[in-house]
């Protein structure tokens, strides 16, 4: 009975210490398992700090102010040097009596201006002369001087390229008239930073017309004179020599005449371009000088 008794005070210690086991053991998983997130939160907060370091740094964060400068900001807006001339003479009144004399003997005073909605940007004047001799026929001619001018922009360039390019446009139609025959170029100095003299024949029903189109650039101007001559009814058809020497005289008034009109050609105080409507506007939007001319002969 004594052994009996042993036997399970043996038994139920063992089963004590198997408990106390088992409590020690859950005792333990609980506080690792608490333990756990504690770590999990202390290492996400100390990579989060890292990260949203690291991206201050390299301005790649959201909330990082170098970031959102570099893909909000807007790029400065390029500027280009402001057209020289900011406004053009009155076109009737270019030219010295003694020039209208020598171009139009008997159409002095028949200056009409064209038509401009922008006195400023673009602008023209045209004379007629009709020298009736009787029997013996009569000589015509018939003057155009016009003027365009061209503001800087920022999308189209200094008013200096852009009237360089209408420049060049105008010289080519000149050359290439329909129906032009004998035609002629030669470059023309002292007539602004460009000038050139296209000279052709011109078969009309009235008779042979002489035409002169001399095309100069000053700067952001572009000055063209039309002009040409004929012997009407029998009369003798005008030296082409001559009426070219006119015509240049008369392109040489009406460059200097640009100067004056701006103060004898300070350039513009501003160094930042602005927009121009007119700048906008197509160059061929104004009539051809060498078609008008041949139009109006």
């Amino acid at each position: 009975m004594q052994r009996v008794a042993v036997q399970r005070d043996d038994q139920r210690a063992r089963n004590e210490r198997n408990a106390q086991r088992r409590t020690g053991r859950l005792r333990r998983s609980l506080v690792c398992a608490a333990a756990v997130p504690a770590v999990a939160l202390f290492a996400t907060a100390c990579s989060s700090g890292s990260d949203d370091n690291a991206a201050k740094e390299t301005g790649t964060g959201t909330g990082s102010t170098p970031a959102t400068t570099a893909a909000g900001g807007t790029a400065a807006s390029p500027t280009v040097q402001a057209a020289k001339y900011q406004k053009l003479p009155e076109p009737c009144a270019v030219l010295s009596k003694k020039t209208l004399t020598s171009l139009v003997p008997k159409g002095v005073k028949s200056g009409k201006e064209g038509t401009s909605d922008d006195v400023a940007t673009r602008g023209s004047c045209s004379w007629s002369s009709l020298d009736n001799n009787g029997v013996k026929g009569s000589q015509f001619r018939w003057l155009n001087v016009s003027f365009l001018r061209f503001d800087s922009d920022a999308g189209r360039g200094s008013g200096d390229k852009q009237a360089e390019t209408y420049y060049t446009s105008q010289v080519r139609e000149a050359q290439s008239v329909t129906g032009a025959k004998n035609t002629r170029s030669e470059p023309v100095s002292g007539a602004g930073d460009q000038a050139t003299a296209v000279r052709y024949d011109l078969k009309k029903k009235e008779g042979a017309f002489k035409q002169q189109t001399v095309v100069a650039r000053v700067a952001n101007v572009v000055v063209t004179v039309d002009y040409n001559g004929a012997g009407l009814a029998g009369e003798k058809t005008p030296d082409a020599d001559t009426l070219t020497k006119a015509a240049v005289q008369a392109v040489k008034e009406a460059v200097t005449s640009v100067s004056s009109a701006n103060g004898s050609g300070a350039p513009a105080s501003s160094p930042a371009a602005t927009p121009s409507k007119s700048a906008s506007e197509s160059p061929s939007a104004s009539a051809s000088p060498s078609k008008s001319s041949a139009k109006k002969s």
